[in-house]
């Protein structure tokens, strides 16, 4: 058996000889008669730039130095051994100590090659591990001063070094067969060698693993720790190569799929011509019919001809014919210069516009102006408009009306969340998957040059890394820039002048300001109690009844139901949350009629709890004024105007002021300012400055939950305060709202109509506002006032006049 495995490995070094690379194999021998040798303390030094020479190994070394070369033919002549340790930089030509490991191999010559070019190869047998000391000589070769190390022994019965040794093994003839040019008898070769430490010096010496790792590997004395290392760095060597194989195979199929499609390709071309054109000669064909029915100008028309030449170039398997296809299918797609004619009805106009939306009278009286204007002009750059106001109040919808009054095409855009400038301008063809912006794309979905384009919710627009879309939207919303827009995508400036953008927003503190300044903004504001009721029984009712499938004659929401739904069951300055309580009441009676358990329903306002359940908001109402320190204020939150209570407690303390009721910075420095105000002002209340200092004020606002802040109810803590440090009574149905400052100046504030419906709702009957937001309620209509007495101020003394009765209260 032994004499097969030395035939085997004589015959692996034979067959890779041939070609003048020797792999490495081991000699005849057991562990034990390999190292046992006899050196003295001083050893011939040959060192090896790029190699690395295990115990028990045969490994060719090509030689050129001529101290080297010189060491070669001393030993090769009288017969002894030598010591191999490898240089840390192979690029040293005279290495001396400090430039080699001191770990190395005692080796003796097998045999001496004269090779062609004068390069002399030396086989060496190594023979037993050492220590380099230090070099004691250097002429006519290097001699080093060593000692002999010993291996430990393995231990061939444990169960865990047995299955270490096959898995080395395994993994070592794995990376053969993946290795490239590596002969297929080292697999024999490594099956078949006999002992476990020869296996793995050979596979140490016969990998490809960097040489700083074999100098690793020899470095252990412990040959049970150098197989578990080897284990290591081979499964290392077997993954890169796994992965390094499957990129190839990657490759190599995908070069032949592309292969198969070119010639694919050119058959398909083959047999098209032979039937008569292209699919490429189809798309040419139709691309100049369509161009044909356009009207645009001689410019635009010189683009889409040097555009189409260079498609007509193209290849059509090329990966730019499909991106410019696509481009020019774009291009003769757009209405270039194509308008639908403006109706200049304008009884038709103020029909349509009543009839979709009731009140809005601002919006309705700006369109039909533009109207009258094109009709006598016969041309106008359309108007930027902005609709903002609370949720609900129609802004969206009113485009539609718009559309339909003059006769136009209807497109919305909405702008909430939107982060990228290109959703406006577009992207540039070079990118991939490029399109025209969202304004073009509009555009051409609209097929007319002048449709009524809402930009809905332009106060929502955002910006990050991507760009700014709001400064995108400058050039769209500037009529003396937007008969020019320019599209990246599109690359020609494209008119916008007759569009006619409708912008809606709930906020203006939003958009920034160069963007605001190019609009002219339209107050749409809340709708009072009887405005909702008429929009339930006109639009919200006879909607939700087509929707749930019941006849218009089957139910009736009597007036008083309406009124409740919109008091108590919602809150808000639009129509929304009304709505869907409207469709809740329909669901359910959709339920009984289908059930066959009646026909026709009258709802009263006192069946809506088996409707909707118990109302969901207390109606506004105002509390009365029997106690001191507590007075009604004025409020704006985005669902509408509201009322509030500021409540003042006054004790004995040290000049404190507490503030409770979830109250912002700019509201508690409203309450400082009215306690110093009044504390320099205390004539006012028949006090001394020094009385302050002897009590404790607590000023509270209900709903402690619900945030509050703002300017506006600086005039209502003033009194509260005031009422509660005189016990003095507040005017009975009074409610007040207004900044002040520390001199007691009163300012005006915003939001007067919502807060005026609010104080109609909650029965008010006394405002006290700002003399300069007398010319806001001067606009607003006087159904809106109806009921409602103004008193209006320029500073806090003129408030506490008003507001304070003589009368003590509780």
């Amino acid at each position: 058996m032994k004499q097969k495995k030395k035939i085997a490995l004589e015959a692996f070094a034979m067959s890779d000889s041939s070609n003048n690379d020797f792999v490495p194999i081991l000699m005849e021998g057991n562990e034990e008669s390999i190292g046992d040798i006899e050196v003295g303390n001083h050893l011939p030094i040959l060192p090896l730039r790029n190699s690395i020479l295990f115990p028990g190994v045969i490994l060719p070394i090509s030689v050129g130095r001529k101290s080297s070369l010189k060491l070669i033919e001393h030993i090769n002549k009288s017969g002894g051994m030598l010591g191999t340790v490898t240089q840390k930089d192979e690029t040293i030509e005279s290495p001396e100590f400090k430039d080699l490991h001191t770990i190395g191999t005692v080796a003796e010559i097998v045999k001496i090659l004269e090779m062609p070019n004068d390069i002399t190869t030396v086989i060496l047998q190594g023979r037993r591990r050492f220590k380099l000391n230090a070099i004691v000589g250097d002429s006519p070769y290097r001699t080093g001063d060593i000692s002999l190390l010993e291996d430990s022994k393995l231990n061939t019965e444990d169960v865990r070094m047995t299955a270490l040794m096959a898995a080395i093994r395994e993994t070592a003839v794995k990376i053969i067969k993946l290795t490239p040019n590596m002969p297929s008898e080292a697999t024999f070769a490594i099956k078949n060698i006999e002992y476990p430490t020869f296996l793995i010096n050979f596979i140490c010496t016969h990998s490809n693993i960097d040489i700083e790792d074999k100098q690793e590997l020899l470095d252990l004395d412990d040959v049970n720790k150098r197989a578990e290392l080897l284990l290591q760095k081979l499964v290392k060597e077997l993954q890169m190569l796994e992965i390094k194989n499957d990129i190839q195979n990657k490759a190599h199929n995908d070069m032949s799929r592309k292969q198969r499609e070119y010639f694919l390709h050119q058959q398909m071309q083959t047999i098209q011509d032979e039937l008569g054109g292209t699919p490429a000669d189809e798309d040419v064909k139709e691309l100049e019919a369509l161009a044909k029915k356009k009207r645009w100008k001689k410019s635009v028309s010189k683009i889409f001809k040097k555009e189409l030449k260079k498609l007509k170039r193209l290849n059509p398997s090329a990966p730019d014919y499909s991106v410019q296809l696509t481009y020019l299918q774009e291009f003769v797609g757009l209405p270039w210069d194509t308008y639908t004619k403006d109706n200049f009805d304008l009884d038709h106009a103020e029909e349509v516009l009543n009839r979709d939306h009731y009140g809005l009278d601002n919006i309705k009286k700006r369109i039909i102006e533009h109207l009258a204007v094109l009709k006598l002009k016969g041309d106008l750059k359309a108007p930027i408009l902005c609709l903002h106001g609370p949720p609900g109040v129609g802004k969206t919808s009113l485009g539609k009306s718009v559309a339909e009054a003059l006769g136009r095409k209807y497109i919305r855009m909405s702008l909430g969340g939107v982060h990228d400038e290109s959703e406006i301008r577009g992207h540039r063809r070079t990118y991939i998957g490029a399109m025209p912006g969202r304004i073009i794309r509009g555009i051409k979905k609209a097929e007319a040059s002048n449709p009524v384009f809402i930009l809905d919710e332009i106060d929502k627009v955002g910006s990050d890394h991507r760009g700014d879309p709001s400064s995108a939207l400058l050039e769209v919303l500037d009529p003396e820039q937007n008969n020019a827009f320019h599209d990246n995508y599109l690359d020609v400036d494209y008119d916008l002048s007759k569009v006619l953008f409708i912008a809606t927003a709930n906020q203006l503190n939003t958009i920034p300001r160069p963007l605001l300044d190019r609009m002219e903004l339209i107050d749409i504001n809340g709708y009072i109690i009887e405005e909702k009721m008429q929009i339930a029984k006109r639009h919200l009712i006879p909607k939700q009844l087509k929707e749930h499938g019941i006849d218009e004659k089957a139910v009736e929401l009597t007036d008083g139901a309406i009124k409740r739904i919109a008091e108590e069951y919602t809150r808000e300055s639009g129509v929304r949350a009304l709505d869907k309580k409207i469709a809740e009441v329909m669901r359910k009676l959709a339920v009984a009629i289908a059930k066959g358990e009646g026909e026709n329903y009258t709802i009263e306002a006192e069946q809506l709890e088996d409707y909707l359940g118990v109302p969901k908001f207390a109606k506004e109402i105002y509390e009365g004024n029997e106690y001191a320190g507590v007075v009604t204020g004025l409020a704006w939150t985005a669902m509408g105007g509201t009322i509030l209570y500021v409540e003042t407690s006054v004790s004995k303390g040290k000049g404190e002021l507490t503030l409770t009721g979830n109250l912002g910075d700019v509201m508690k420095e409203s309450a400082t300012l009215a306690l110093q105000y009044l504390r320099s002002n205390s004539d006012l209340l028949n006090m001394k400055a020094e009385d302050f200092d002897k009590i404790k004020v607590h000023l509270h606002v209900p709903e402690g939950a619900v945030p509050k802040d703002g300017p506006s109810a600086g005039i209502t803590i003033a009194t509260a305060i005031a009422s509660g440090l005189t016990k003095r009574k507040v005017r009975n149905k009074l409610a007040m709202t207004g900044e002040i400052t520390l001199r007691g100046k009163v300012l005006p504030v915003g939001g007067i109509k919502e807060k005026i419906l609010a104080a109609k709702r909650a029965g008010i009957k006394d405002v006290i506002l700002s003399s300069d937001n007398k010319k806001d309620v001067a606009e607003i209509k006087e159904m809106y006032l109806k009921g409602l007495n103004f008193h209006y101020v320029d500073t806090v003394a003129d408030v506490l006049n008003i507001a304070l009765l003589k009368t003590k209260a509780k």
